[in-house]
């Protein structure tokens, strides 16, 4: 897929007020720094699409930027960021949940993993919660151009035997660099064959 435009569309904390054309939307989620701003600019080919901010947690609303006039790009609030407080990552987590259980129109969630770290509870936690409620998910490593092909092979294998620990089968999984273009083809090329089947069904 080739990405020739990439625009803003709206901002806000209300699901009810998302935009209401029946497009499908890809949402992009992940714990606070783990370089979703960078993922969403390199995927659009965008620099300053979404903000990025070495102030972790910077996302606090829907954000949503249509593709090629055909499909929404979603940015989610980041989860899990400390300093917001409790009561703080309590109001952002309800807005994430009801984004995702109410939005008809998300066709599917990237749940990004930072690639560097052992599998951390809360992403584990909120992947259950995802399969639970029968949410459609993929997850992306990001920031592989950290680490050596050997490291990077073991850290996602470790993922893959603890999710197997509890899942009958793995979502599909994508390996990606902001700063190196590593898995835009792949990302791509994937929300393409979904709005391509969708096409078909109707």
């Amino acid at each position: 897929m080739e990405i020739k435009n990439a625009q803003f569309v709206i901002s806000n904390t209300d699901v009810n007020k998302c935009p209401d054309t029946g497009l499908p939307e890809y949402a992009f989620i992940g714990r606070s720094n783990v370089g979703k701003s960078s993922l969403i600019n390199m995927l659009t080919n965008h620099k300053g699409l979404a903000d990025t901010s070495s102030m972790p947690g910077k996302t606090q609303l829907i954000n949503h930027f249509i593709i090629n006039k055909e499909w929404y790009l979603v940015d989610l609030p980041g989860y899990g960021y400390a300093q917001r407080g409790k009561e703080g990552r309590e109001k952002i987590r309800k807005i994430i949940d009801a984004y995702i259980m109410n939005r008809e129109q998300m066709t599917c969630l990237f749940v990004l993993i930072d690639c560097r770290h052992e599998p951390q509870k809360i992403d584990m936690e909120f992947m259950q919660w995802l399969g639970e409620n029968g949410v459609p998910f993929c997850m992306v490593f990001t920031k592989i151009d950290k680490l050596g092909p050997v490291r990077l092979k073991e850290n996602i294998t470790v993922y893959k035997e603890r999710m197997m620990e509890t899942w009958e089968e793995l979502p599909p999984i994508f390996a990606t660099s902001s700063e190196k273009k590593v898995g835009r083809t792949e990302l791509l090329d994937y929300i393409e064959m979904i709005n391509k089947k969708l096409k078909e069904a109707f």
